[in-house]
């Protein structure tokens, strides 16, 4: 068996600081499409100055 090297890849050591991966890129999708939702709501009841229901 081959000894392992401390520097591994994909786990950043105790000094080094981590990078972005796809985690980081997902969570900004689906934060930026959570803001747009909420502003396209917000467009769409100022039509309706803000009356709910009948």
């Amino acid at each position: 068996m081959s000894t392992r090297n401390s520097k591994s890849k994909g786990k950043a050591g105790a000094g080094e600081a981590a990078g972005p991966n796809i985690y980081v890129g997902l969570l900004v999708v689906s934060l930026s499409a959570l803001l747009a939702g909420i502003i396209f709501l917000v467009l769409e009841l100022q039509t309706y100055n803000w009356e709910l229901g009948g």
